[in-house]
């Protein structure tokens, strides 16, 4: 019979996807946010800057909405045009390896992988950084070790996202839809 556990990891929307995937073992409580554990942490006072800006646009945007719908179409348009960019530029300057690309299964609740030589065990804590395609959006999240499963020549995490910030999941959340969307596509058009 299924625990209370499997039942609340089950409620989330799975998709099968390919993702930038970093992680670092967590010795105790992170003493800042967890983006701050990877490379590129100089840089996270500057991204909260443009996520603040990037929300007071967004407010901006849906007052004038009300007034000229179409002046605010293109300023929709322009802001996320430069988002784009921004993303592209920053991850030309540092992009992942090929082997920091890998084929997992990701929900809202968690994500799961195969690799060869897992060496963590069950209840660690883990700092995982995601790098979402074709955005190139990134989300740094705490997760603990559910299971990991022997497979023929590697091994197959089960991670369970924890401690998530409302932003974070609507990110992996909005990617899960997006892939969703996509693979619908696909199969409806090939």
């Amino acid at each position: 019979m299924p625990s209370n556990d499997d039942n609340d990891r089950r409620q989330f929307y799975r998709v099968e996807d390919r993702v930038g995937l970093e992680y670092r073992r967590v010795e105790g409580a992170p003493s800042g946010p967890v983006a701050t554990l990877f490379e590129g942490a100089a840089t996270l006072v500057l991204h909260e800057e443009v996520r603040r800006y990037d929300n007071e646009i967004r407010a901006q945007l849906n007052q004038l909405a009300e007034t000229d719908r179409n002046l605010s179409h293109l300023l929709k348009a322009l802001n996320d045009k430069l988002d784009t960019v921004a993303r592209i530029m920053t991850f030309e300057q540092k992009p992942l390896q090929d082997e920091h690309w890998v084929d997992v299964t990701i929900s809202e609740g968690g994500i799961s992988f195969q690799r060869r030589n897992i060496d963590f065990s069950e209840d660690e804590t883990l700092a995982v950084r995601l790098t979402f395609i074709p955005e190139l959006t990134q989300v740094a999240v705490l997760s603990r070790v559910v299971r990991v499963e022997p497979l023929e020549g590697a091994q197959r995490a089960h991670l369970e996202f924890i401690e998530l910030e409302d932003h974070e999941r609507q990110l992996i959340a909005r990617h899960v839809l997006r892939t969703q969307a996509r693979q619908r596509q696909q199969q409806r058009g090939g």
